[in-house]
């Protein structure tokens, strides 16, 4: 099988993006949509578990239920803090 060669990129500035050092405060219309996201399934995987481990007979069945629950809603908490925290930030759409 031959493999093709590319030919080198002539008269293509050789500029690279600046990398920066700390993300910028700047939260995109994507980045916004995605935390939503996140928050939705924390907050769902918190409802289901919670009322999974209330309809089990199970005792140990329902404490691991409830150890996902109590994971759940410390993962939600903790997104929410961290954009409370910046709540100053631009948001950029």
């Amino acid at each position: 099988m031959m493999q093709q060669q590319q030919p080198p990129n002539q008269g293509q500035s050789q500029q690279q993006q600046p990398t920066y050092q700390q993300p910028p405060n700047v939260i995109t219309g994507k980045d916004f949509n995605y935390l939503t996201d996140m928050l939705s399934w924390n907050l769902l995987g918190f409802k289901k578990a919670h009322f999974a481990a209330s309809q089990c007979q199970d005792q140990q069945v329902s404490a691991a239920l409830e150890k996902a629950c109590h994971m759940h809603e410390k993962h939600y908490q903790q997104l929410l803090q961290k954009l409370q925290s910046g709540g100053s930030q631009q948001m950029n759409q």
